[in-house]
């Protein structure tokens, strides 16, 4: 079981990451682009969007545009994105970190989709996980389906104790969904092709490391939304 989830997972993965004929460079512009136009949308509609007291009391989001999906008779997925946290102050957003998502499910299940996902960080101790190579939501980290709308209630039991708060898009749908089980990991490759060093999230998180320019309206998107961090 454990083999085809990985043979999915994998296939998912080469179908990014050679399906294109792009170069790195240019991908990697697209998918921060991807991942700003993702949240700009998202918080366009305020009835529809992430609280916006949770999105102010958060030290990080993770935007993962295109999280593909698929399973032939066990299911997989595979998505790239952007794990980023407010500068050390709370005044603004610093540096992208890539990170890689992937996960099985199982299932006698059939089919292909793409859903746009993000992860909202509610504290220290989920952003330190967003600094370790690699996390499984819901085993290493605590996990729970993010409310939406300006009149969600924050004060649940399952939000006071989470780490992190898990939303999905899918066919222009918005809602809080689990996902659980899912590993996230740094992207070390991608990373590279966006500073040059092959840095892990560890050392760009937090660090004071100069975003790279490609990712300035993504920045300018969360500064826009939430551009300092509330108690």
């Amino acid at each position: 079981m454990r083999f085809i989830t990985l043979t999915l997972t994998i296939a998912l993965g080469s179908s990014l990451l050679f399906g294109a004929k792009k170069d790195d460079k240019e991908k990697n512009h697209e998918r921060l682009n991807d991942a700003a136009d993702l949240f700009s949308e998202i918080m366009g509609a305020p009835d529809k969007s992430i609280p916006q007291d949770l999105l102010n009391k958060a030290p990080c989001i993770v935007l993962v545009p295109g999280l593909k999906k698929g399973a032939i008779g066990f299911g997989g997925k595979f998505g790239r994105g952007f794990s980023i946290c407010r500068a050390a102050s709370g005044e603004g957003w610093g540096a992208p970190a890539a990170i890689r998502i992937e996960g099985g499910s199982v299932g006698l299940q059939i089919g292909f989709s793409s859903s746009d996902v993000i992860l909202l960080v509610l504290n220290e101790r989920g952003m330190k996980k967003l600094t370790t190579s690699k996390f499984t939501i819901g085993a290493e980290a605590t996990a729970a389906a993010g409310p939406v709308g300006r009149d969600a209630s924050a004060q649940t039991d399952a939000l006071m104790t989470a780490e992190i708060l898990s939303y999905s898009r899918s066919k222009g749908l918005f809602g809080g969904v689990s996902l659980d089980g899912a590993t996230l990991r740094n992207d070390i490759d991608e990373n590279q092709v966006m500073y040059g060093q092959r840095w892990d999230a560890k050392a760009i998180l937090g660090s004071g490391a100069q975003p790279p320019a490609a990712a300035s309206k993504m920045i300018g998107e969360l500064n826009k939304y939430s551009p300092r961090k509330t108690k």
